[in-house]
């Protein structure tokens, strides 16, 4: 499977649903980004609200951008 990026982004994690898997990505450009667990690079599928992270922006199901390849700084 090949992704397509917009490169790679720098921000934090505002918020992290673990039981959905859901969080949101406030990154350095004032942009939110929606994300899944599954987008976390490490495979932990959880990570910490506040964590600072990269990550690369990629187009999302429904016409979003999200972020993917999430990695702890």
């Amino acid at each position: 499977m090949v992704i397509a990026s917009l490169g790679t982004q720098r921000g934090s994690v505002s918020e992290f649903d673990e039981f959905r898997g859901l969080g949101t990505i406030a990154g350095d450009d004032g942009v939110s980004y929606r994300f899944h667990c599954t987008g976390i690079a490490d495979g932990s599928r959880t990570i910490d609200v506040g964590a600072d992270v990269g990550f690369a922006v990629i187009a999302g199901r429904l016409g979003h951008w999200e972020a993917w390849g999430i990695e702890v700084r």
